[in-house]
């Protein structure tokens, strides 16, 4: 089986010949993989600081899309030959970066035949990261205003849209290229993340700040509990939450496998509701050259891995265009109503731990909670990266 992986930790990412995949376990489902996410995470994966829960030699990757090859006896809703996109951890054998790929069954989500599965394989941990840090972490709710900040790379953008979405009014930050991409997915507001003045920028539009924060920047989310009103609420996907203040309630989120929530937000994908931007797509034996260009891209857009020539059916007719471009994921996008004369893009934090762990603690990671009254140190202390 070919694959993308490494043969030791921390060496370059090189093509791989692994052995066909064992013998399912009756709660596993094979992937004949089409399509396979990228993102920073994957870098701490390369050279250990994050236990994917094997050790080289292994193909590397957290998400892919393809056609179900098998499935587990005890599998009950997925069948041969179904559309279908995962992020599952921990790796049961190998990585998402190869021909196959073994996710557990309730990892997976079905895809309905309209999404490309290049957009499909760029969607789970950016879509679940954003999900489970607007909902979860801090249950935005219609009519509140939330802040964004570092909404230029893909999570950002997922962040937006799904705060957006539950009918908030969102105010971003982001770099210069970004401000109209981000009003089109939803922004209200997008100001200038150069400018050290932004959080105060905020709070006078919003009369003390905003109702809930979401941090996206690497070490950002201290300056921005700044933006936040008194006894708000703030939740970081940087490993990085701040000692609370004003009873702010402070959360770190850490990405974790939700194959039934995976499937809700394929379905808004489906439905128009949710856009992803695939940018480079690259095949397996150019690993290391993919890697490279995650977060160097176009902004907002996302670089995936093609083990073969993209099909829509098994057997069937290469069918994707864009193949040196971005290509948004539906075509097109409501406009938002305002967008601030600063023009914004910048960057954003990935949701994902970045020091090694147990494998068992890869499944799942814990939101963690503080406040004014007490601190819990939440996600484990990790080196900042950027996000795609």
């Amino acid at each position: 089986m070919k694959a993308a992986g490494i043969r030791e930790f921390g060496a370059s990412v090189e093509l791989l010949g692994l052995p066909e995949p064992r013998t399912l376990r009756p709660d596993e489902v094979l992937i004949d993989v089409r399509a396979a996410g990228m993102g920073n995470w994957d870098e701490i994966a390369r050279t250990g600081g994050w236990d994917l829960g094997v050790r080289p030699p292994m193909a590397l990757g957290v998400e892919a899309a393809g056609f179900v090859a098998a499935v587990g006896d005890q599998v009950a809703e997925l069948r041969v030959g179904d559309r279908v996109t995962a992020h599952s951890l921990p790796l049961r054998e190998q990585g998402a970066w190869a021909e196959r790929y073994i996710a557990v069954a309730p990892h997976v989500a079905a895809v309905p035949p309209d999404i490309p599965f290049d957009a499909a394989a760029a969607l789970p941990v950016p879509a679940l990261t954003a999900d489970q840090t607007i909902g979860d972490a801090l249950g935005v709710r219609p009519g509140e205003t939330v802040l964004v900040n570092g909404a230029g790379g893909v999570t950002g953008g997922m962040l937006v849209q799904l705060a957006a979405h539950r009918g908030a009014t969102v105010i971003a930050t982001a770099g210069p290229d970004s401000a109209d991409r981000l009003a089109a997915l939803g922004a209200a507001t997008v100001l200038d993340y150069h400018r050290p003045d932004w959080p105060q920028q905020v709070r006078a539009l919003t009369q003390g700040g905003v109702d809930a924060a979401a941090n996206a920047v690497p070490s950002g989310s201290a300056r921005t509990m700044r933006a936040v009103r008194d006894r708000g609420r703030l939740a970081t996907i940087t490993s990085d939450p701040p000692a609370a203040e004003r009873d702010i309630t402070v959360r770190a989120v850490l990405v974790a496998p939700d194959g039934r929530r995976l499937g809700r937000l394929v379905q808004l994908l489906a439905q128009g509701a949710l856009t992803v931007s695939v940018g480079e797509r690259f095949p397996l034996e150019q690993g290391a050259m993919a890697l490279a260009r995650v977060g160097h891209g176009a902004p907002g857009s996302a670089v995936v891995l093609r083990p073969g020539p993209v099909t829509e059916r098994p057997g069937g007719p290469a069918a994707l265009p864009g193949e040196h471009g971005p290509q948004r994921y539906p075509a097109s996008a409501a406009t938002a109503s305002v967008v601030s004369p600063a023009r914004p893009g910048g960057y954003s934090g990935c949701g994902m731990a970045m020091t090694r762990r147990p494998a068992a603690a890869a499944e799942r990671s814990p939101l963690a909670e503080s406040s004014t009254a007490a601190h819990s140190g939440g996600g484990q202390p990790s080196a900042a990266v950027t996000a795609r």
